[in-house]
């Protein structure tokens, strides 16, 4: 048995390397972010509403993972370049894929808007003497 271990210990010391890089960094900081985010979020939910708002996330993700499992068979299915509204436009028609494609578009926009909005309210309450407008500009120009 220990010429086992020291043989699988053997492989996994040629096969890993010790140390992160930039992108495995990247990758814990934004979980983190998303979590702490999340924990947040829920905790001022989970105190107006009580524990039945478990149930209503769990249906939610369920619904997501649906849907997901759903795209990546059509992915599989029908590989394609564009996005998932070329799904649509196969299976529906071309105005579904021109709605959603164009729905999203303008939900991604209106997003903007309103990260740029909650991202000039923080930096006001760092630095009040700037106005809000002036951030949410400055945050515009440097997304797009």
């Amino acid at each position: 048995m220990a010429a086992h271990q020291n043989g699988s210990e053997a492989n996994h010391s040629q096969s890993l390397k010790h140390g992160l890089k930039s992108r495995h960094l990247t990758m814990i900081s934004i979980a983190g972010v998303i979590g702490g985010s999340l924990f947040v979020g829920s905790g001022s939910i989970i105190y107006n509403t009580g524990p039945v708002v478990f149930l209503t996330y769990a249906l939610g993700g369920l619904l997501v993972w649906f849907i997901m499992r759903m795209l990546g068979e059509m992915a599989v299915l029908n590989p394609d370049s564009g996005s998932f509204s070329t799904y649509a436009d196969r299976a529906i028609g071309r105005w579904a894929g021109f709605s959603i494609g164009w729905l999203y578009w303008c939900t991604l926009a209106m997003l903007m808007g309103w990260e740029a909005y909650v991202a000039g309210k923080i930096l006001n309450n760092w630095f009040p003497f700037i106005p809000i407008w002036v951030y949410m500009t400055v945050v515009i120009v440097a997304l797009v």
